[in-house]
Order: C-alpha cells, then sequence, then structure tokens
C-alpha cells in the first residue's frame, strides 16, 4: 500500500502552485458559545477553484499522470466537490473528463461540473453507486480513473491545505477536518504532524455517515449500511484502506455532528461574515460550536471552511 509523506506534499504545492488559490486563514477572537473563548483560524477553502479544496488534490494527481494517461480522458466519481475539482483539472490539461454523480448531489452542482465541460451521468442513490458505475465505464472505455480519496496524489494534493496552515499560523494548536472519503484529513494531518508532531488533528463526520469513526473504533474498513445526513460530500458508504491507515497514525479523535448543527454554523459564517459555506463546509465550526471536544481559553485552533455552497441556508 503506497503511503503519503511531507515530501510528497512539498512536492504538490509546487506542481499546482499555478492551478490553486493560497487561500486566507483568518483569525477570529471571539466566544462561538458560552464555554470556549480560544482564538480560531479560520482556513477559507470555501474561496478556492472550484469552490472547495478539491481543486489541489485533482490537480495534483492529474499533473502526476503522463501524457497518455490524460489523453485517454479523465474519469470519476463524485459527490460533487472532486468532480468539479477533475472537471477543472482537465479543462486546464487540455483533455475530455466524465463525473459520475449520485442522486443525492446537488443538481447545482451537477450543472455547474457541466459549465467546465465533462459529461455528467448520474448513478445510484449515494457516492458508492456512482463510483462503482464509474469504474466499469472507465474500463470499458479505456478512461483513466481519479480517485477523489483512494490516490496518494490525491491525499498529497489536499495535503497542501495543512502545509499551508502551518506557515499561515504556526501557532496553531488543533485542526479541526471534515471526513467525507478522508482524503482530506489524510493529507492534512500526514502535513500537520510532520511539521509540528505536538499538533492535535481532530476529524469530523456527520451523525449519520459515521464511515471512518465506525472504522477506527472497529479497526477496519466498515461499510455504513445507510446514509442519514444532507451533507452529501461527507457521506460514503465506505472509505479505503489507504486513509484508513493514514487515519489511525496521524488523526487524534474523530467526532459527530448532526445536520442542525453544520446547519447553524453555517448560517453564522454567512451572518458573521458574509461566507457562503455547504453543510460539510461549516462541520468544523460546529465542533468548536457545539462543545464536542475540549479547547483552552488561550487554544489556537484551525478550522478548515473546506466548501462553498447553499444547503447551510
Amino acid at each position: 500500500m503506497s503511503t503519503v509523506n511531507l515530501d510528497d506534499i512539498e512536492r504538490a504545492a509546487d506542481r499546482i502552485k499555478d492551478r490553486v488559490r493560497r487561500t486566507p486563514c483568518l483569525r477570529n477572537r471571539f466566544s462561538l458559545n458560552p464555554v470556549h473563548e480560544c482564538s480560531v483560524m479560520l482556513k477559507l477553502e470555501c474561496l478556492q477553484v472550484t469552490g472547495s479544496f478539491k481543486a489541489r488534490g485533482a490537480n495534483n494527481a492529474i499533473l502526476s499522470l503522463d501524457d497518455a494517461a490524460i489523453d485517454r480522458g479523465i474519469i470519476t466519481a463524485s459527490g460533487g466537490n472532486h468532480g468539479l475539482a477533475v472537471a477543472y483539472a482537465g479543462r486546464a490539461s487540455g483533455t475530455t473528463s466524465v463525473v459520475y454523480v449520485a442522486e443525492n448531489t446537488p443538481p447545482s452542482k451537477a450543472e455547474k461540473i457541466r459549465q467546465w465541460g465533462a459529461e455528467v451521468v448520474i448513478e445510484g442513490e449515494v457516492w458508492d453507486d456512482a463510483n462503482a458505475a464509474a469504474l466499469i465505464r472507465a474500463e470499458r472505455d479505456g478512461l483513466t480513473f481519479v480517485h477523489p480519496f483512494d490516490d496518494p496524489a490525491v491525499i498529497a494534493g489536499q495535503g497542501t491545505v495543512g502545509r499551508e496552515m502551518m506557515k499561515q499560523s504556526s501557532d496553531i494548536d488543533t485542526v479541526i477536518v471534515a471526513i467525507g472519503g478522508g482524503g482530506l484529513i489524510s493529507g492534512v494531518a500526514t502535513a500537520v504532524k510532520a511539521m509540528n508532531p505536538d499538533v492535535r488533528v481532530i476529524g469530523v463526520e456527520p451523525v449519520g455517515a459515521p464511515t471512518l469513526k465506525d472504522s477506527v473504533a472497529a479497526g477496519e474498513l466498515i461499510t455504513v449500511p445507510k446514509i442519514e445526513t444532507a451533507a452529501n460530500t461527507l457521506a460514503p458508504r465506505r472509505s479505503a484502506d489507504l486513509n484508513l491507515a493514514i487515519i489511525q497514525e496521524n488523526v487524534d479523535e474523530i467526532v459527530l455532528v448532526t445536520d442542525d448543527e453544520m446547519r447553524k454554523a453555517a448560517q453564522w459564517l454567512w451572518f458573521e461574515m458574509g461566507i457562503g459555506a455547504e453543510l460539510s463546509g461549516a462541520a468544523a465550526l460546529a465542533v468548536i460550536k457545539n462543545r464536542k471536544i475540549e479547547l483552552a481559553s488561550d487554544a489556537v485552533v484551525g478550522a478548515i471552511i473546506c466548501g462553498a455552497g447553499t444547503d447551510g441556508f
């Protein structure tokens, strides 16, 4: 099984520097609730190209391919954000892209993927269904498949978020990261722990899709029997061995938040800061607002606002 290290993330940062934005990390000293009055750094990946951190991983993966693999055309399956990133990266690389999405993908995201020039195919109820269909299509048509999280190049690209955060705010002592399939937290945790092993890395999943929390507890990959969350970008039924191994090594704790807690955090971001975050994008902030972890008053907490959208309103 391939792994990822800080050198991979450094190379990814150099490889993708002309295709992604160095997003701001804004310090906010405010009382989010009666208990926590810590300093919070908001890493605004919702301002990234295509609206999420996924542009980092998709571009690193595609720029790591040889010309023949790119020329064959790119295919993926996505909850929406990775599909947007692949469509963007494919267009920037001068190739065609096909994106399979499930029925729970917001129609607005599917349309945005089309606007980036990709073919969109709707298949199945959840991401896992769309992924199975995309793999069949890739084999049939000889397309190059770019996995949204089970790919070292994708993970290294997502890890540039953590590397960038630590360079922007070296005093961060806790980082909170939303978990879907586990690509973002795998990369971020790898970067953060390599740069400062004392930083605590906290993952967050929806109550209705505790895929990696349950897998860590079981000591092996599990498949969630049913997805019960509106945060579809945080809702695969199953992750991958690569992501589980990295999370077991580098993530200190995984906590759960409800859809309502994510929604209220998204509404706060809009009301207080004019930031339009989707439910998944507000998950890290929901951890702080709802006292899911212990935080000292002098803590410096990095919360990744990982995606833009309007489903939190």
